[in-house]
């Protein structure tokens, strides 16, 4: 069975990266995962809360991110171009929205 394409990039199975790099079409922002708190969501939102900022993420099928969160898998996401959120449904996860918000 060839394995599922995600919009997101992981360390290997059972390997914790050090840090998220957020691709944003603004700006990089890289948060190390010593700052994660929590995540919580549904398969079509996830929400991270890290001491310093608050990412959200919206899309389709993402209960599988939020289960790499909380292996702290997740190495990088990279917000999508505006049409993703345009696009119809296709097979396995997507994301149509990326956003951080810094905490105060």
């Amino acid at each position: 069975m060839a394995a599922e394409h995600l919009p997101w990039e992981s360390g290997q199975p059972d390997e914790r990266v050090t840090s998220l790099l957020l691709d944003l079409k603004q700006r990089l922002i890289v948060l190390p995962w010593s700052l994660f708190l929590f995540a919580e969501g549904t398969d079509a939102e996830v929400r991270a809360t890290f001491h310093t900022h608050v990412v959200t993420v919206e899309g389709s099928g993402l209960r599988s991110l939020l289960l790499a969160f909380a292996s702290q898998s997740v190495g990088q996401l990279t917000e999508p171009d505006r049409t993703a959120k345009f696009s119809g449904p296709g097979s396995g996860p997507q994301i149509t929205a990326l956003s951080v918000i810094e905490t105060q």
